[in-house]
């Protein structure tokens, strides 16, 4: 008996060595599955994976680490099978337009990157971009948002500085008209044409003279009806009423007409808003400021406006109903208008648009879009360089 325990004593002494170094093959083994799991990959281009840190060739971010279950879908990925989607063409990671068929290297020793078939994107209409293709966890991780091209109200808003009048030569205008009025009607029964004559001439060189200033046929008519809004041109009683003269710039002047609803405020008096309408627009602009002068007559309780007093005034152009996107969509390049498209689940689509005036927060759309397409609101820098990439490798 004892000797058959001295044999076996021995067969494990004999076989310790064996089993210890069984045991640290198994670890070496253990360690290198775990080295092998550890991948990077790239933040904006999640589809380039590396085994060890270091910066995208695509764009220069820096690599990130990769979860150990991430790591080990990407390395079953690599694994060909007959189930698996199978790359179209194999890119280059540091000169992305040069592809290779079949798996390679390139001269510095790192591997092409696969491209799928569900990684290609439909062409674009404009020649320097290409539509994007974006999973919905980089859509996340970026901060796209679209909103819908939809018919809203518009109101343009003109705003410009001015003053509130004190026109002596508009009030001798005006002045002069009426009383060539009233000198026509008390010849009217002259027997002497050229009487009648002569005071129908005056009359017409005083409305002349008026519509040179910017006063309307109507504000004309209704002069000769009797009107005494004028005065507060002159002396110093407002009377309820005051006019005050916009100076509004070239670009912005073929939007001003009578009847607009025009508001006044001054930094004399904080906290305090005064409303009129636009009675009046010049037909001549100022050949030095290229500005044209817009009277409005405006309501002032108390008399607190006073002459010559500096004002800010905004006009409120009624653009109507029209089909409208965010000012956040679009992206001006200083030639063109551009603005991007969802046209299905991570697919944006540049598309060449024709906006018209903006409206406090929107801009017009004259063509290019539809109502109801969706345009991106957010991340449009980041898809814009993306596409312009794309096309570029194109």
């Amino acid at each position: 008996m004892k000797r058959i325990r001295w044999i076996l004593l021995a067969i494990v002494l004999a076989a310790g060595p064996l089993l210890l170094s069984a045991c640290k093959g198994g670890n070496n083994h253990g360690g290198a599955a775990i080295q092998k799991t550890a991948k990077y990959h790239c933040p904006m281009h999640p589809t380039y994976v590396s085994d060890k840190p270091g910066d995208c060739p695509i764009c220069g971010m820096k690599l990130v680490p990769m979860e150990p279950e991430a790591a080990s879908t990407t390395e079953k990925k690599e694994t060909p099978s007959s189930t698996e989607r199978k790359p179209l063409f194999y890119r280059n990671p540091m000169h992305p337009e040069v592809t290779s068929p079949v798996p390679m290297k390139d001269e510095m020793g790192m591997d092409y990157v696969p491209v799928y078939e569900d990684e290609t994107t439909p062409a674009s209409a404009i020649s320097d971009r290409a539509t994007v293709k974006i999973p919905a966890q980089r859509e996340q991780l970026i901060g796209v948002r679209t909103q819908p091209v939809e018919k809203r109200p518009l109101e343009f808003l003109v705003r410009a500085a001015g003053r509130v009048a004190h026109d002596p030569d508009l009030y001798n205008a005006i002045s002069e008209y009426k009383e060539a009025l009233r000198g026509r009607s008390g010849v009217k029964e002259s027997p002497l044409p050229e009487v009648r004559g002569e005071s129908d001439s005056l009359v017409r060189s005083a409305a002349l003279r008026l519509r040179q200033m910017g006063i309307s046929d109507a504000q004309i008519r209704d002069l000769s009806k009797g009107d005494q809004s004028s005065s507060n041109l002159l002396v110093g009683e407002t009377n309820g009423k005051v006019w005050v003269y916009a100076q509004v710039f070239e670009y912005e002047s073929g939007m001003i007409r009578p009847g607009q609803t025009m508001e006044v405020t001054s930094s004399a008096l904080p906290g305090k808003r005064f409303q009129g309408k636009v009675v009046a627009v010049d037909t001549i602009l100022n050949a030095d400021s290229r500005t044209l002068k817009v009277r409005a007559e405006i309501s002032t309780p108390a008399d607190l406006l006073k002459h010559e007093m500096f004002v800010d005034a905004v006009i409120h152009v009624d653009l109507g109903t029209r089909l409208a996107i965010p000012e956040d969509a679009l992206m001006d390049t200083g030639t063109r208008q551009l603005a991007f498209v969802k046209t299905g689940e991570g697919l944006y689509e540049p598309r060449e648009i024709q906006i018209g005036h903006e409206a406090e927060g929107y801009y017009e759309v004259l063509s290019g879009l539809k109502e109801g397409e969706e345009v991106v609101t957010s991340a449009n820098f980041l898809i814009d360089s993306e596409s312009r990439l794309k096309a570029a490798i194109k």
